[in-house]
């Protein structure tokens, strides 16, 4: 699994949909996950810490938590499937630990609101991540093809003896 945070929500600029973008630690890997206006509007309203005069849907679900003495410890976005991402809420509750399916926008929403981390399977981020940073890929990958071209058998032999006697 791979951390990730919200780095941005954005318009499509063809559909003019609302897409919450996701970006690894490096910056280098972005997830874009479209969403309703509905569904944007509550991330903004974290985002921009705007306070609403009544509890909002998932305000509603951190009061429930809080009242009930439960912890969001994470959210998990563990699948996609025919360009629709699945989630779940990772919570705890005493010694009882329970996931609960949810819609990643509202897994994203109500991690920002007690600001637990928002994890993704490797899985998907291969399925659906788009590159940021395809020049600082390609530098890291010359700079991999070179170290391997200048290394003989015999080297790589003696590093991997080296590492294991490190061990």
């Amino acid at each position: 699994m791979i951390e990730m945070k919200v780095a941005a929500i954005a318009l499509d600029a063809i559909s003019r949909s609302p897409i919450i973008l996701l970006k690894d630690a490096t910056e280098r890997r972005a997830l874009p996950i479209y969403v309703t206006q509905e569904q944007a509007r509550s991330i903004i309203g974290v985002l921009e810490r705007q306070e609403s005069p009544r509890p909002l849907t998932h305000d509603l679900m951190v009061n429930i938590f809080n009242v009930w003495e439960m912890k969001l410890d994470k959210v998990v976005i563990n699948s996609i499937e025919n360009h629709t991402f699945y989630a779940v809420l990772c919570m705890k509750c005493g010694d009882k630990e329970k996931n609960i399916d949810s819609r990643p926008s509202d897994a994203i929403a109500i991690a920002l609101r007690v600001g637990c981390p928002i994890w993704v399977m490797e899985e998907v981020l291969v399925d659906a991540s788009i590159p940021v940073d395809s020049e600082a890929d390609k530098e890291e990958m010359d700079a991999f093809h070179d170290f391997v071209s200048d290394l003989s058998p015999q080297e790589l032999i003696r590093r991997g003896k080296k590492k294991n006697n490190e061990s």
